[in-house]
């Protein structure tokens, strides 16, 4: 049984996808959510899928006892699903190869420090790029520059908007991101 736990900080749309594409799998268990922001909507969604949740501070994110707790907890797989932190490296290095992110660009393009949401959107709109797209990767201590797992991508139409652009990207997400999971599960070690 692989057992993933599931970062978040927002509306949670890619955490209900995820709980439902494994859902009628028998060796996957989403063991608990973590989730960093008490106004986030993906509080209820975890509730509602009946999945443990775990509030958590900035403070006891960073701390030993969380590592530790993550590491009691037999984790596979940390998935982060529009989680806004940065991974502390002592999370990083008792994970290694072990914690996947989504961006909503083709990195290396438009990932770092503060390209996150609409504020991507916007960047590759202003550029005017043909495409965008998603990138699955493997966390490691600098923002967006793990390993890539996979990437999907996406035309930019004439008078295409951030908003416009952002709901294409959702639904790379929504496609890709549980399939890229399921990858990552059956090729670990």
């Amino acid at each position: 049984m692989k057992r993933l736990s599931i970062f978040v900080s927002g509306n949670g749309t890619n955490l209900q996808r995820i709980a439902e594409y494994f859902s009628d799998n028998n060796n996957v268990e989403i063991a608990n959510v973590v989730c960093n922001n008490p106004k986030a909507y993906s509080i209820e969604r975890a509730k509602n899928l009946g999945i443990p949740l775990q509030m958590i501070t900035k403070a006891e994110f960073n701390s030993e006892d969380f590592v530790n707790e993550m590491q009691s907890l037999n984790i596979d797989l940390i998935v982060l699903a529009g989680f806004l932190w940065k991974i502390p490296e002592n999370l990083i290095k008792a994970f290694p190869n072990k914690i996947v992110n989504i961006h909503p660009a083709l990195l290396p393009k438009y990932g770092g420090k503060g390209f996150y949401g609409e504020h991507v959107h916007e960047a590759v709109v202003a550029a005017k790029e043909a495409h965008s797209g998603i990138t699955v990767h493997y966390v490691n201590e600098i923002y967006d520059s793990g390993e890539i797992i996979l990437q999907a991508h996406v035309a930019l139409e004439a008078g295409e908007t951030p908003d416009s652009l952002a709901a294409k990207i959702h639904k790379l997400e929504q496609t890709y991101f549980p399939v890229a999971i399921e990858y990552v599960l059956k090729t670990q070690q």
